[in-house]
């Protein structure tokens, strides 16, 4: 059999792997992955994305393309987030399959062989749960991550567990459908359960970071956070509407209240209740201000259609699918 229909035979599943900072990271990953891929019959592809990084990540991708064929590597001219950093992975993947995963090694390349067997035993998504999730980044973080994904099933109808991660596997269908639904790329994870394709979980247990350190600080995590409860659902907007009525209703009846203290002729500190109502009503006007505000932002940022990430340089490719297709066989001949 000729080198072209043996490529032609076998799957190709991609890789795409978002970097910032992780240049001790890189080279380990790769040869880690590299071993367990080699044992499978299909041909893969390593995309690793740096994000802006500001240490040597960048050299040492580079350098991990001309040692392996199956390396691949994106640059953005500045850093523009996890979430975009794997977008850009994603649309530049080639394979019938892409497994996502983080560079810092918590996501064992072990559990690849797994996800590959599931997908080819027709599960389109294949995810991954992490084992322990107190343990994973202390009790707080953990505490935080459980609640913030049951307020998020709670809030959007879509169901996602605590322990979810990016690393998963998604079959090419299900990864056209996820690049085309563009409201969805700040929080991909819920955006894929939103598509509603049938999956499949595998549990892991989490590595300990090899090098460097976790990049999702308090602030950032909140930010996620709120990003993707308004990106999935305008809940928020009825539940200020529903907290709206029920103070003033609160309202009336005090109003009531003093009307019927009036009446009787009792004494009473009009001011007091004048501010303690006013300052109450003010305080949920202007929460509801902000909220109303977030989907504004939204809207505005969904009318300028701004470029979720630049590239400013990428590891010289295959001109086609079909001819990468052929060198990464090759390779492994």
């Amino acid at each position: 059999m000729t080198a072209t229909r043996d490529a032609a035979s076998r799957p190709l599943i991609s890789i795409v792997v978002p970097a910032c900072d992780e240049e001790g990271n890189i080279e380990p990953l790769a040869i880690r992955v590299r071993a367990c891929m080699d044992r499978q019959p299909v041909d893969f592809e390593l995309i690793f994305v740096d994000d802006g990084s500001h240490d040597a990540t960048w050299q040492r991708i580079e350098a991990a393309a001309k040692r392996d064929p199956h390396v691949r590597g994106i640059r953005f001219v500045r850093n523009f987030g996890h979430q975009s950093a794997l977008l850009a992975g994603l649309s530049a993947a080639t394979g019938d399959a892409v497994i996502s995963m983080d560079a810092d090694l918590q996501h064992p390349p072990e559990l690849l062989p797994a996800m590959i067997a599931a997908w080819r035993n027709g599960a389109p998504v294949v995810l991954t749960r992490r084992r322990h999730v107190a343990d994973s980044g202390g009790w707080l973080k953990g505490a935080a991550s459980s609640g913030f994904y049951r307020l998020f099933s709670a809030f959007t109808g879509v169901r996602t567990g605590p322990g979810s991660s990016d690393f998963r596997l998604l079959d090419r269908a299900a990864l056209d459908q996820l690049l085309a639904f563009r409201g969805g790329h700040g929080f991909l994870r819920g955006a894929i359960n939103w598509l509603g394709y049938p999956s499949t979980t595998l549990e892991y247990e989490a590595g300990a970071r090899l090098n460097g350190r976790t990049k999702y600080s308090i602030g950032r995590m909140l930010k996620f956070a709120v990003t993707a409860v308004v990106t999935f659902t305008t809940r928020p907007l009825y539940v200020g509407i529903w907290v709206g009525i029920a103070l003033a209703l609160f309202a009336f009846v005090e109003l009531g209240f003093v009307v019927v203290q009036y009446a009787r002729g009792v004494t009473v500190p009009g001011w007091a209740s004048l501010v303690g109502v006013s300052s109450l009503l003010f305080g949920f006007l202007f929460l509801l201000i902000g909220i109303i505000g977030l989907y504004v932002a939204r809207i505005h940022t969904a009318l300028q259609v701004p470029p979720v990430y630049v590239v400013a340089a990428e590891t010289p490719r295959a001109a086609t699918a079909a001819t990468a297709r052929q060198e990464i066989h090759a390779s492994r001949s």
